[in-house]
Order: structure tokens, then sequence, then C-alpha cells
């Protein structure tokens, strides 16, 4: 992950579980990589993930390790 990112084409997601509030985080898969940013502020920073330390991440929580 080197270089930046092209999100031109990025297809955000958000929760079904995150209710109408519009505060939430929104993901979208970039090949191996997950990119993620903050719904109330879609043109600020993204955080950039690998894919396996995102579902790592992911299964943590489910888990309830974190």
């Amino acid at each position: 992950m080197g270089k930046e990112p092209d999100l031109s084409h990025a297809e955000w997601r958000t929760s079904s579980l995150s209710g109408s509030s519009g505060q939430c985080v929104q993901v979208a898969f970039l090949g191996k990589d997950v990119a993620v940013r903050d719904s109330k502020n879609i043109h600020g920073p993204v955080l950039m993930f690998e894919g396996a330390a995102f579902a790592a991440f992911l299964g943590a929580i489910k888990t309830g390790q974190l």
C-alpha cells in the first residue's frame, strides 16, 4: 500500500445495523485492501488496511475480544 489508493470508483458501504443516525463508518473493498472513512466527513481522511488485518479486526469484534 505504498502509493495513494484510487478511491474514485470505490463503492462505499454502510452497515445496515448503523441505523439512521448518520454517525457511522463506511467501508470500501479495493482488491486486497479495505478503505474506511467517517460517514459524516466523506471528503476527509481515509484509513487503509490490508484485507487480512481488517478480517482479523472484525473477527476479534465478533468473538468479543474487542
